[in-house]
This record gives structure tokens, C-alpha cells and sequence, in this order.
């Protein structure tokens, strides 16, 4: 009986030992992350030549660059309007932010070995891929039977360069306050927006790709 208990201990006492030491590389590894420059002369280079890409390809699209309903105020907090995903500014903002989050802690794991102003590259660039992605017609037209988005009918070429910009701020958000911080704040984001516009950035990806009656009928109501 002794032994056993002294072999648990020991495995107790290893596991332990693990998580602190996969704690401290953690730890480290934000150290070394805030340290690094977030950009560099050819990074920016690769940014703006993303950006304008990105825009020409919205444009080729036949994105609109503004609201076409006649309101010129910088943001729309009203979700199930004309007005969704057309202003600079609106609810779904923030689950860009949360991507941006997201994108940098992902990017750390996949692609730790390249410098932090490429990694950043790599988030616009997916950012703005799915920029371009989302305002084909099979994506709006999913949007519109499998979500709340009954009035979506694709971004502006504004609100598409605003949701990019976003998605930085929440790379640069994240490499600030370091992982535990920028967990607890993408957790209290994507609460606050649920229990305010019944929508954020999970619920998103869900009903996109595998679509719930309940969570539509949830939405609905």
C-alpha cells in the first residue's frame, strides 16, 4: 500500500511538475512576443499591398464603398437592419476584434518560429481573404437562410477595410495583456454580445457551418 501511494505521489507530483514548466514556456513565450517589434519596413510593405488588394478584389466584387441607404453616421448598432455591416463601426466590430485575439495566439502555435511583424501579416491576410470570401453570393446567401442576417446583403468596401483594422487591434489587444488576460476578455466580449445582439463570434462560425433550429429560433425571438 505504501509503494502505491508513493508511485501516486510521484505521478501527482510529475504532472505537476509538467504544468508548471509548460506554465513558465507560456509565460516566456509572452515575455518574447511583447518584445518584439510588431512591424518592420517589409511587413508594412506586405500590409498595404494586402489592404489594396483586398480592396480592389470588394470593388471587382461590386461592393458599394458606403451605406446605400442615405445615413452617413460612422456606425449602425442596429443588427437586423439595412444598415448592418455598412457603417465604419457596428456590433459585429467586436467578434473582429475577438478574431484578431484569436489569430494571434494561433498564429504563436503554428508559426512560432516566424518574427511577430510576419505573424501579424498572416492575420490581415487571412482577415482579409475572408474579407473577400464573405461577400461572394454563396456566402451572403448562407448568411441570409442560416442566420439572424435576413437583411444581409453583403459588406461595404468601408465597413470590409474597418473589420480588417479591427482584426489588428485585437492582435495588437492580445500580445498587450499577454493569454490569460485576453482569454478572460474575449470571454466577457463574447457574453456581453450575446446577451446583447443574441450573436458574436462562436455563435457565428456555428450557424455557418453547421446551422441549429434552436439557436435561429433563439435568435429569432
Amino acid at each position: 500500500a505504501r509503494v502505491l501511494t508513493s508511485l501516486t505521489f510521484c505521478r501527482t507530483m510529475l504532472r505537476t511538475r509538467s504544468k508548471l514548466v509548460a506554465v513558465r514556456r507560456h509565460v516566456k513565450l509572452s515575455e518574447k512576443m511583447k518584445r518584439e517589434k510588431l512591424f518592420n519596413r517589409n511587413s508594412m510593405i506586405a500590409l498595404v499591398a494586402i489592404v489594396i488588394v483586398a480592396t480592389l478584389l470588394l470593388a471587382w466584387q461590386g461592393r458599394v464603398v458606403w451605406c446605400e441607404a442615405g445615413d452617413y453616421w460612422p456606425w449602425s448598432w442596429t443588427v437586423m437592419s439595412r444598415h448592418n455591416s455598412q457603417h465604419v463601426i457596428d456590433p459585429y466590430s467586436f467578434t473582429h476584434i475577438l478574431y484578431g485575439v484569436l489569430e494571434f495566439w494561433l498564429n504563436g502555435l503554428v508559426f512560432y518560429k516566424l518574427p511577430l511583424a510576419w505573424r501579424f501579416v498572416i492575420a490581415i491576410f487571412i482577415e482579409s481573404t475572408w474579407e473577400v470570401v464573405e461577400n461572394t453570393s454563396y456566402i451572403i446567401n448562407r448568411y441570409r437562410e442560416a442566420t439572424l442576417s435576413l437583411d444581409y446583403f453583403g459588406d461595404s468596401i468601408v465597413n470590409s477595410l474597418a473589420d480588417i483594422l479591427c482584426c489588428g487591434i485585437g492582435f495588437v489587444i492580445a500580445r498587450k495583456l499577454g493569454f490569460w488576460k485576453s482569454f478572460v476578455l474575449f470571454i466577457a466580449t463574447e457574453t456581453i454580445l450575446i446577451f446583447t445582439i443574441r450573436d458574436s463570434l462562436i455563435l457565428n462560425i456555428i450557424m455557418l457551418i453547421y446551422p441549429l433550429d434552436a439557436i435561429k429560433t433563439w435568435q429569432m425571438s
